[in-house]
């Protein structure tokens, strides 16, 4: 059967709509919550929350639905034995600091819909929602099921698709609505790694005291807040002064405050997601670094020139013997996600690493252990995300290619990325959008934004794509 759809008019005349939808989406902050964690809400209360609205309003348009223990959920339509998979989520990062408009208003102003998760990645998941719809409300035969499947972990630990699919069948193909147009065929391998050191109790020595830092909230996160607390009277208005002269020199926002002996260094980043480490400014990294010029005492250098040293300049792994890099993926990337010292317990370097297709997680293993090892530190948490690859020449890549150009004019090119998007988790996935070329890239930033118009350019895409997948 021929169809004459004008996809980008059905998905105009749903604007409204489609608006109040991924407001009211964006309102609730979705954050993993471990503390109000139960039966029926794995990951909190609020992801609970974002996941039963989208199945109740998935049921309300007639889809089949499916809560599956509150770790993930689908949207169903079609039939046949084939099974068409989109993968969405709703679960969030924490806001961070510097936002200019309520994280989570969904403020519309300037024809951009801002919130945390408006573009990571609740926009384009109700653009894949309204494209079924599309789909749907057209009453066009499909010969195939589709299924809009929505995780609620993807943020963190995968434990939402892991859950699903121990419980519910695997697709034969599908697309992730997640990360960048056109087609994403290859993404890197993912490391969350912690170093661990621990204080030498014989080397105090003289010198000032580091009694506690911090910096950062998660691993795939470049931290755009740290604190040093320092104590020792003597030299702490130097300390001070040479701080401030710091902050200077490097353009960098930092404050440095007094009480009796204890002096309080804050630092501002610029936060950005852990695969694009050198999009941000990393205040962890770079308050280690001003630390690394005082005079500390001898239980907390080594830690504090280790990450100086390792890290200060460098978000490709050189200095660590890590740098990798293959013509199909790029090169190895290392965010410093997490920093924490205390005085007693020591410290943890908490990195995010993401490694070319052809790369080895066990080689990048021994040797981050190694040079861990050297400077006193030991390796502690090693969790490795294994890299994804979909050869291109395919029939339904090729469809996708061929939708993406018709939609846009624009050449439909395959790319690698270093983020991990849920394609990994199928056995034969791209991720497709809906990040348009030329786009700013604002996930996990502060102000995080989608545009309106990409959002239902998206949606046209998507309802094309999936009907000419499924029938």
């Amino acid at each position: 059967m021929t169809v004459n759809i004008d996809w980008f008019e059905e998905a105009r005349k749903r604007k409204d709509e489609l608006v109040r939808e991924l407001q009211a989406l964006v309102r609730i902050p979705s954050v993993r919550d471990d503390r109000s964690a139960g039966p029926g809400a794995p990951f909190g209360l609020k992801v609970a929350e974002a996941l039963d609205y989208l199945l109740r309003r998935g049921r309300e348009e007639g889809f089949r639905v499916k809560n599956v223990d509150g770790f993930a959920g689908h949207l169903e339509m079609g039939s046949g034995e084939a099974l068409i998979g989109v993968l969405g989520h709703i679960d969030v990062v924490p806001a961070g600091d510097g936002w200019t408009v309520d994280p989570f208003a969904a403020e519309v102003k300037n024809g951009r819909l801002y919130g945390r998760g408006a573009i990571d990645d609740k926009g384009p998941t109700v653009a894949a929602f309204y494209a079924m719809k599309i789909v749907k409300e057209l009453g066009l035969p499909l010969n195939k099921r589709v299924r809009l499947i929505i995780g609620g972990d993807e943020e963190s630990e995968w434990r939402c698709v892991r859950h699903y699919f121990e419980h519910e069948e695997m697709p034969d193909i599908g697309f992730v609505p997640d990360a960048d147009f056109p087609i994403i065929h290859a993404e890197k391998g993912i490391i969350d790694a912690d170093l661990i050191y621990r204080p030498d109790g014989e080397k105090e020595g003289e010198g000032a005291t580091l009694v506690s830092f911090q910096a950062g909230r998660r691993y795939n996160m470049v931290p755009d807040a740290a604190e040093a607390v320092m104590k020792g009277a003597k030299g702490a208005d130097e300390w001070i002064r040479r701080y401030e002269a710091f902050c200077r020199a490097r353009g960098l926002n930092g404050t440095a405050s007094r009480a009796d002996e204890t002096v309080t260094l804050a630092l501002e980043g610029v936060s950005a997601h852990g695969a694009e480490p050198e999009k941000g400014t990393n205040a962890g990294v770079a308050l280690m670094e001003f630390l690394a010029l005082l005079p500390l005492d001898g239980r907390s250098r080594p830690f504090v020139e280790f990450v100086a040293a390792a890290f200060a300049g460098d978000t490709r792994g050189r200095r660590l013997g890590l740098a990798y890099r293959d013509e199909a993926s790029g090169e190895l990337t290392v965010n410093v996600g997490l920093l924490s010292y205390d005085r007693e317990r020591g410290g943890t370097v908490g990195l995010n690493i993401r490694y070319p297709v052809t790369a080895d997680g066990e080689s990048i293993r021994r040797t981050l252990s190694d040079e861990a090892s050297r400077s006193g530190l030991t390796l502690g948490r090693f969790s490795d995300t294994k890299p994804h690859y979909v050869e291109p020449d395919q029939e339904w890549i090729r469809t996708l290619q061929r939708v993406y150009e018709e939609q846009t004019g624009e050449p439909a090119r395959l790319l690698a990325i270093g983020g991990g998007t849920y394609a990994r988790a199928l056995n034969a996935g791209v991720a497709f959008g809906a990040l348009f070329p030329g786009r700013p890239d604002v996930a996990h930033q502060k102000d995080e934004y989608i545009d309106i118009d990409d959002v239902i350019k998206a949606t046209a895409i998507y309802a094309q794509a999936i009907y000419e997948l499924a029938r």
